[in-house]
């Protein structure tokens, strides 16, 4: 199952990246904001890494998916792309990362909390 996670993680990777660098990318069948795709799409990118990659600490995946995300407004520069670049857009990027990550580590805690066997305290 991680390797299936991983490859879904790059291919949503890839994905990003080409919508993000097309020209004239296609509409999306979701009616939504500009920063409103650039969160859904981080969200997304985060919770399959976080899946994929549980080994990884958190740190290190939140870093790597705001910088993937500060790449894209980097190459959105090129004006053969005839895109704008906004830094705007590399917060909301960066909220929806942590929103999710910070998610993820507090249903992670409950779910080990509740696993762990009961203590002594509890018994009194």
């Amino acid at each position: 199952m991680t390797r299936i996670l991983q490859i879904a993680f790059w291919l949503a990777v890839g994905l990003a990246f080409t919508m993000a660098t097309l020209p004239h990318p296609p509409d999306l069948p979701v009616p939504a904001s500009d920063k409103a795709q650039h969160m859904m799409a981080f969200a997304t990118l985060a919770l399959i890494g976080s899946l994929a990659y549980r080994g990884l600490p958190r740190l290190a995946l939140v870093i790597g998916l705001a910088a993937f995300g500060a790449l894209i407004e980097v190459m959105q520069m090129v004006p053969a792309l005839h895109r704008d670049a906004e830094f705007l857009d590399v917060v909301a990027d960066s909220a929806a990362i942590l929103i999710v990550t910070v998610l993820i580590a507090a249903v992670r805690c409950l779910l080990a909390s509740r696993r762990r066997p009961w203590s002594k305290e509890s018994e009194t």
